[in-house]
């Protein structure tokens, strides 16, 4: 069930009338309702991966406990641990990557002059939001083993931990010191919360809709078609996916966001303007910072982040933007783009402005960025764009044809819209986005942020006018992560 489909539009607002107006006295009853309609809204992809995410819940939830309760003997605790990584790797293992392990295996012969039938490969489907829950039972039994938190002995709000759905498909990759609690304890209906999920939940469909959907027939006829095009469509092309992803994906985690508020719970923020960002490290403080933390707490400190020697840390990095790169798709052409974002980084982490822009916005204390800061936003996401190649392609070889023919085709032809509508209507709605993001630059909990109610009335009527003005019925509208 898609969040832009008519479906979930039916779904939610059932939900919402049954878990307020029906069971809002009763917790158990709320989280049983809650329960069903996450497996119910997953299940409708295939109902068959209900098991993958059950057995999943069910390991980690004994594994908490039983880490607990050998607290004091170490090494039966970290047996309990790598039990829970083990199962959700090897999960996450095989149906992700396990194709891709075989091809490379069979690429990996045939350059050395042997020839090897593709017997192997099986027809494997990827579970939807795979990729997601496993790294949040995991952290769960991570935190366990650290001591962050206690065990969930109700399994029922374990359960609802993991499988909530608005964040069930495509994140935020939620921590259970964040979430579980809200989930064991009582909720209370707050009108003020719901109203800001409502307005998420129409800022992220005009992400989604308007930005993301309204781009993508270019984007995919750009890429698809790369071989015919000149320099300036290809760099058109890559810019206009790097609005496409950020629209759908933040789209997504908005309206995930907005959702959890309606059911009195707060998620945590998955996206801070990173279109904004001065340097490739504040970009991944705003960029999914859900998976961008977990990784860091899980992987980079546990290695000895940059507490250890200079030439360490930087292994530390690398390791960490190559399995990011990795998490995103069994792919060589993704593995690429996590070690572009590596060399990327370094520059910056040597330089020591890894963490200089963590707590400001730019334009902090003006309404305009100065010069510098404008070269540095224009630098960043130059750079971030031109790794989205990698990203976008099918392929290295897609990739390094598009790349190469961007640096020896410099004839330039007007690109016309597949089909055929103006381009300049597409220019001017982005020019208009990106100048209205960079006003609710300090706030992406509240897109809407005018005191007057005629104002926000005008702003609401505009958003839904435009998606109705750019929807497109003709066009596959699921969000581009959930191949992730």
């Amino acid at each position: 069930m898609l969040f832009n489909s008519l479906e979930y539009f039916v779904f939610l607002p059932i939900m919402f009338l049954l878990y307020w107006f029906v069971l809002g006295k009763g917790l158990r009853l709320q989280n049983v309702l809650v329960l069903v309609g996450s497996y119910f809204f997953y299940g409708l992809w295939d109902w068959r991966f209900l098991f993958l995410i059950i057995a999943s819940t069910v390991v980690d939830y004994f594994v908490g406990i039983m880490i607990h309760r050998n607290e004091g003997d170490r090494p039966k605790q970290k047996l309990w641990l790598w039990a829970s990584i083990i199962f959700n790797i090897s999960l996450l293992g095989f149906f992700k990557y396990y194709n891709f392990f075989v091809d490379s295996f069979i690429d990996l012969f045939e350059v050395m002059g042997y020839s090897i039938k593709s017997t192997w490969t099986l027809k494997i489907i990827l579970p939807v939001g795979i990729s997601f829950y496993t790294f949040q039972t995991m952290s769960y039994s991570m935190d366990i083993y650290y001591k962050r938190i206690k065990p969930c002995h109700d399994f029922l709000s374990f359960a609802t931990f993991v499988a909530f759905f608005p964040q069930l498909v495509a994140g935020p990759i939620e921590r259970a010191s964040n979430l579980l609690h809200q989930i064991t304890n009582k909720r209370t209906f707050n009108y003020d919360q719901i109203v800001s999920g409502l307005k998420l939940i129409l800022w992220g469909l005009f992400k989604k809709l308007v930005i993301a959907d309204g781009i993508a027939p270019i984007v995919d006829d750009i890429f698809l078609n790369h071989e015919t095009y000149p320099a300036s469509t290809l760099i058109l092309g890559v810019t206009l996916f790097s609005f496409q992803v950020y629209g759908d994906f933040s789209g997504y985690s908005d309206i995930a966001i907005g959702t959890a508020k309606l059911f009195g719970v707060e998620l945590m923020s998955n996206f801070k303007f990173p279109n904004f960002s001065r340097n490739v490290a504040e970009y991944w403080q705003r960029w999914h910072i859900s998976l961008s933390t977990w990784f860091r707490h899980y992987v980079y400190i546990p290695l000895g982040g940059s507490r250890v020697s200079q030439g360490r840390a930087i292994r530390n990095i690398c390791i960490i933007f190559l399995v990011s790169g990795f998490w995103h798709g069994a792919n060589w052409t993704f593995i690429f783009w996590g070690g572009f974002h590596a060399l990327a980084y370094i520059p910056v982490f040597l330089m020591g402005r890894n963490t200089i822009y963590k707590d400001n916005v730019v334009g902090e204390n003006s309404l305009f960025p100065s010069l510098t800061e404008l070269g540095q936003l224009v630098l960043t996401f130059a750079i971030v764009t031109f790794s989205r190649i990698f990203f976008r392609s099918e392929s290295l070889t897609d990739s390094f044809n598009f790349i190469g023919r961007i640096f020896s085709d410099f004839s330039y032809a007007p690109y016309e819209h597949p089909n055929g509508y103006r381009m300049l209507d597409y220019f001017i709605l982005l020019a208009v986005f990106v100048l209205y993001e960079y006003r609710i630059r300090r706030d992406e909990r509240n897109p809407f942020q005018f005191k007057s109610k005629a104002v926000r009335f005008l702003a609401y009527t505009l958003v839904i006018f435009t998606m109705l003005l750019f929807y497109d019925s003709g066009f596959d509208r699921s969000f581009i992560y959930f191949q992730f």
